[in-house]
């Protein structure tokens, strides 16, 4: 059974957080608020947990597109190729907010995402999601706990997720109600950004 860990956007318990950054460490899934939906992620240098993590979402590890959870964009440079005044100006303007930006990766990708040529990065403004990956020291790989129900599409209530996906993870945020629009993603890795998905960030930053 997946522990349920009540943790408050105004002012998130240092010790709540790091009950939920040790489950993360030790390898484990969690499921935790954003400013867009509820998200399911693990440590981005835990070869096991994004095994289990691509087997629960049904698909290939070295095929999966997710999102790095950054604390800010001074992670970046971590991950990705040196981006040019333009792309640094929209990732100012944008972030941190509901956007997901894919950017060329470089050599220095966690070993499960070496053969990638790009990477998603999200800095979500949520005082939870900053607290956890600032208490990790490193992004949370994450995917969006999307629903099987299309009217609903994306589960809000953090009881419910907890009673779905309690055999599943190990750890379930309650932030209270999330969000159902997902983020907003753009492709900065070409010439001229391209809207893949149109989601709950305007457009306007670009």
């Amino acid at each position: 059974m997946a522990e349920f860990i009540r943790i408050y956007e105004e002012n998130p318990h240092p010790k709540a957080v790091k009950q939920v950054v040790d489950i993360l460490r030790s390898g484990g899934l969690v499921i935790y608020p954003t400013d867009t939906v509820y998200g399911l992620g693990c440590d981005i240098t835990n070869s096991k947990a994004l095994e289990r993590l691509a087997r629960i979402k049904g698909v290939k590890l070295q095929k999966a597109n997710w999102s790095f959870i950054c604390a800010d964009l001074s992670n970046l440079s971590d991950y990705v190729k040196q981006i040019d005044t333009r792309t640094f100006k929209i990732l100012k303007r944008a972030l941190p907010g509901p956007y997901t930006f894919i950017l060329p990766g470089n050599n220095n990708l966690p070993k499960d995402f070496k053969k990638r040529q790009t990477v998603g990065i999200r800095v979500p403004d949520n005082a939870i999601a900053h607290a956890l990956v600032s208490g990790l020291g490193r992004p949370i790989v994450s995917t969006s706990i999307k629903d099987e129900d299309d009217v609903i599409e994306y589960t809000t209530d953090p009881e419910l997720i907890k009673e779905k996906w309690d055999n599943l993870v190990d750890a379930v945020v309650d932030g209270g109600y999330g969000g159902n629009i997902p983020s907003t993603v753009i492709d900065l890795s070409g010439p001229e950004p391209e809207l893949i998905r149109e989601g709950k960030g305007p457009l306007n930053i670009l």
